[in-house]
């Protein structure tokens, strides 16, 4: 599992219970899941699908540090489906993890659109260097 962002737990992140709303948390996995597919599908246009059954197993307090990790599970024809794990940095407990995110590819009208991708790729394997 590659975990990309990390994201601080501040008062206004907090539920009646005075711990990490759950709708707060998914907000961030759906943002971080359709930028990781914006990139590996080189594409503006992503939508989330669908999320399989989303386990809630621990929570985050104000002042706690969560970072959030996604792996390519696989490749469709106009999807790319990810799984996301949740962990809690000060005290290394996982918060959530969701089986599958299902993004997908769209064209100019909406439609989903081929993506023709077939393995992950890193953004530095893409960028010519000037000795090219």
């Amino acid at each position: 599992m590659r975990f990309h962002t990390r994201k601080w737990v501040k008062p206004e992140d907090l539920n009646p219970n005075h711990s990490l709303f759950g709708g707060k948390l998914l907000a961030w996995i759906d943002e971080e899941a359709a930028l990781y597919s914006i990139v590996q599908l080189e594409n503006p246009r992503v939508v989330t699908k669908h999320m399989s059954e989303i386990n809630f197993i621990s929570s985050a307090k104000q002042g706690d540090i969560v970072e959030i990790g996604l792996d390519v599970v696989k490749f469709g024809n106009s999807s790319l489906v990810l799984k996301c794990e949740v962990r809690n940095m000060m005290t290394r407990e996982t918060i959530i993890t969701i089986d599958t995110i299902t993004m997908v590819s769209l064209g100019e009208d909406g439609k989903p659109k081929a993506h023709g991708k077939t393995q992950v790729e890193y953004v530095r394997n893409r960028i010519k260097s000037v000795e090219d």
